[in-house]
């Protein structure tokens, strides 16, 4: 029993000291450590600013958090800005992929984030494909 109210003991301590250095971080940097999350996030890369974008590790890695969108031959495809990941029809989804396929090796964490910028969802098909070249950059 006495073993059992000091693991108790010392996880509550360790809750404690934990949502202290949580309050302290948020004061000091604000309600968020992703800045870098836009006001008007696509939905399926975060929800509003404060949030986390969801895209932290490619914003670092491509280090073009508040940069604009960089373009990758690929402007036709602002017209898709808005839409939804799932109402794109076949010959759309080929538009993406015809672009994905082109990019050169190391490019893909940056055309993801240019994508977020221009608020232009990927088809939901082809977020396999980008998250597998997006693993091997």
């Amino acid at each position: 029993m006495t073993g059992a109210l000091l693991i108790l003991a010392v996880t509550a301590a360790i809750g404690f000291l934990l949502w202290l250095w949580e309050r302290y971080r948020t004061a000091r940097h604000g309600a968020s450590l992703h800045h870098h999350a836009p006001a008007s996030a696509p939905e399926d890369a975060g929800e509003a600013t404060g949030v986390c974008c969801g895209l932290h590790a490619i914003c670092e890695k491509t280090g073009q958090i508040n940069e604009p969108p960089v373009y990758y031959d690929d402007e036709e495809l602002d017209r898709f800005a808005g839409r939804d990941a799932r109402d794109y029809s076949d010959a759309e989804t080929e538009e993406f992929r015809d672009v994905l396929l082109t990019l050169a090796p190391g490019e893909a964490p940056g055309w993801a984030l240019s994508l977020q910028k221009r608020r232009i969802n990927l088809p939901a098909d082809l977020k396999p494909e980008l998250d597998l070249l997006l693993i091997e950059n």
